[in-house]
Parts: structure tokens; sequence; C-alpha cells
């Protein structure tokens, strides 16, 4: 059993481009089968216009009415930062979301509201304020001083309204 070698002047033979061709063809056809079925609705399928008009009216009878709640507006502040000398300022006003069970009592403790937002937002410093993540991580720390203040369950939200820095 020799070894039959390839003379001087033979080319070695090509191989056949078929295979990828077809290849090819059929991953073309799949792509396009597959396009066609989901924008058919044949795969994870569209409702019938009959069942989307169903489907919003179910929603809007499972939304409900709107919570019982009420806002006690905070008084703007305007809080000088920093040293004296760099002259910026932070306008600064918000509202308390409260039952309406708890109004009067938040509404009598305005002045401690008050004091314990002008005392945060005075040891602040500039740095702290212009960060971007900035407001929704004071916002947590003011809501939660005011629910310490106020009790437990009287206050379930603090609204920022106006948070300029000038």
């Amino acid at each position: 059993m020799a070894d039959k070698k390839t003379g001087e002047g033979e080319k070695p033979a090509k191989r056949s481009k078929m295979p990828l061709i077809l290849g090819l063809v059929l991953a073309l056809a799949g792509a396009g089968g597959g396009f066609y079925a989901v924008w058919s609705g044949l795969i994870l399928g569209r409702e019938s216009q009959s069942g989307v008009a169903t489907r919003k009216v179910d929603d809007h009878a499972a939304i409900g009415a709107m919570p019982d709640i009420a806002y006690v507006p905070v008084e703007p502040l305007v809080i000088s930062l920093g040293d004296g000398a760099s002259g910026k300022h932070l306008r600064f006003r918000a509202q308390l979301e409260v039952a309406p069970d708890h109004l009067a009592e938040v509404e009598k403790l305005m002045p401690r509201v008050v004091d314990v937002l002008n005392s945060y937002l005075r040891a602040l410093a500039i740095g702290d304020l212009t960060d971007k993540a900035a407001l929704t991580r004071l916002r947590a720390q003011m809501l939660r001083r005011l629910q310490v203040v106020t009790g437990e369950g009287r206050i379930n939200d603090l609204l920022i309204m106006e948070f300029v820095l000038n």
C-alpha cells in the first residue's frame, strides 16, 4: 500500500462551495420564517382586536379608586451653604404626603419639621448636593428624619417641589 504522490504539475482538488451556499440559503430561509412567524402572531401571538379591548376594560376595573391621601406644604427654605464668603444658596420647597387621619398632627408639628430640614440641609457640603444621585439620597435621608420626628406612620413620603442650588 503505497501512498500516491502528486506530480509536480498537478494541483490539489478544490473543495466544493455547495455546502457553504446551501447553509447560507437555509439560514436566510429560517431567519425569514422566524420573523414572519413572530410578526404574524403565530409565535408569541397577538390578541385579536376584541381581546385587546376587553383587556383594557379589565385593566381599568382592576385599578380601583385612588388612595386617600393629603399633602402638607413645607414652607420654602433658603439655606446658605459653605462659608459665608462663597455665597452659595439652596432654595428648597417640599410637600409631605400624609394620611388624612394624621393631617392635623403633622400640621401641628410643622415648626419641628422645618427645624429638622433646615438643620440637615445646613450641615451638607456643596459636594453632597452636586452629585448626580444626590437628590435621591437626600430625599431618603430627609424622609427618615421627618418620620422619626413626627412618629412612625404619619408621613408616607416627601415630595421635593423645588431644589435649586445657585
